[in-house]
């Protein structure tokens, strides 16, 4: 195997370029991106890049000299247009190059509202990339209500960087409550009473159904393009000169299915992270991989890290299998959320109590078994579900929920 390529030049697609080169790879790497950056760090897009607490510099993986002194041929700005899977021959404007082995590591794109809702007004965003922070930053300098659009992580993350610069947020879920995809009631309830205490308008089981701009509301016909507002499902209305759109992501899959590959929710992938071409893989937030019995996309840095990392081991001759390990975490004022396992299927919630004031954890079983745990300010309940989740093992609800029990203990049990 003398080339390997890599498109999308994100973390999983990194991760896979460097343990390559640590497991000893010596021929061709190439990673083409489109962003024209060397690949950064995205969570903190939400937090502190947006609020400016940290620089762009701070977020890149590794410096340019990392790169150069490995070998690692980075195109940042070199966009794939085509793949011929037959020739093994990726195509851009204005040339061809040959590969040996392709990894797919497209990434996801955010999900747009339709034009029957935003009616094609300027002040609309999305966030998913360094563009989109930075055109969210300028929108806060102007900005006096802000309307979020979707109650998950994002548009919960968004929603505390648009307090903390004193602007007034109103936040629709269409959902009956906000988290619903992704935590238990007992979170979803942790944290909407965390957002109401910081003055934001949460509206649940509220969907959007237009936005209009200045005029509009008022019964006029047509606006200046700018959006000043929006009508909701139930009837009202609210002002907002910026919307912040959470609503999820989709995976970047039309290179690969152009190119004949199986598509599965993602481009899907067999144990080994292999797709349905024998010399093409898939890792991070585009690919779909078999866990227990069915499929399943994660869209996470642990995700990207260790999937990118199985794929790298394999193109070097292992025959590892990709077992997933999720973990993820989310930054809102002074709570941090932390997040082993996937709670689905569970039949049980208990609570624990953390050491430290305003500490919770939530800890979910399913037919007998530890599936999960949301841990708010407090990191060891998150480490110890977490080491206990990943080794397979459940302790009694019983011991979990009386503080007596030494969160170690479990541990040892």
């Amino acid at each position: 195997m003398k080339k390997v390529a890599i498109v999308g030049a994100g973390l999983a697609g990194f991760s896979v370029a460097r343990k390559l080169r640590e497991l000893g790879f010596s021929n061709s790497i190439s990673l083409y991106g489109d962003e024209g950056m060397i690949p950064y760090d995205r969570p903190p897009l939400s937090k502190a890049y947006l609020l400016g607490e940290t620089g762009r510099e701070n977020l890149e993986l590794r410096a340019d000299s990392f790169f150069q002194q490995n070998e690692i041929g980075l195109f940042a700005q070199k966009k794939v247009q085509r793949i011929d899977a037959e020739s093994k021959k990726l195509y851009f404007d204005g040339g061809d190059e040959q590969y040996d082995a392709l990894v797919f590591a497209t990434g996801a794109t955010v999900r747009q509202l339709p034009e029957s809702v935003t009616g094609g007004l300027q002040g609309v965003y999305g966030l998913r990339d360094l563009r989109d922070a930075d055109n969210i930053a300028k929108a806060f300098e102007n900005a006096k209500n802000v309307l979020v659009v979707g109650g998950g992580y994002i548009g919960l993350e968004l929603a505390a960087a648009a307090i903390k610069k004193d602007l007034n947020v109103t936040l629709v879920e269409a959902a009956p409550r906000i988290l619903q995809r992704v935590a238990a009631e007992p979170t979803s309830d942790y944290f909407r009473q965390l957002h109401q205490s910081k003055g934001v308008d949460i509206r649940e089981d509220v969907g959007l159904q237009r936005l209009v701009s200045d005029g509009q509301l008022s019964g006029e016909q047509v606006g200046n393009g700018k959006v000043s507002g929006a009508e909701l499902s139930d009837g009202s209305t609210v002002e907002a000169d910026c919307v912040l759109v959470g609503v999820g992501i989709v995976p970047n899959t039309t290179l690969a299915e152009d190119a004949g590959i199986e598509i599965n929710g993602g481009i899907q992938t067999d144990e080994h992270c292999r797709t349905s071409d024998p010399s093409i893989w898939a890792a991070g937030d585009c690919a779909s991989f078999p866990n227990n019995g069915g499929w399943l996309r994660l869209e996470s840095v642990g995700n990207a890290i260790d999937m990118g990392e199985c794929v790298a081991e394999n193109l070097m001759g292992g025959e590892r299998i990709y077992v997933a390990k999720p973990w993820f975490w989310s930054d809102q004022y002074e709570a941090r959320l932390q997040i082993a396992g996937l709670g689905t299927g569970h039949d049980q919630i208990v609570m624990r109590p953390g050491e430290k004031e305003g500490a919770i954890s939530h800890w979910y079983y399913g037919a007998g078994k530890l599936l999960a745990v949301d841990a708010v300010n407090d990191s060891k309940a998150y480490m110890v579900g977490r080491r206990l989740i990943e080794a397979g093992r459940t302790p009694d609800p019983a011991l979990v929920v009386d503080v007596e029990t030494k969160l170690t203990a479990l541990l040892k049990n």
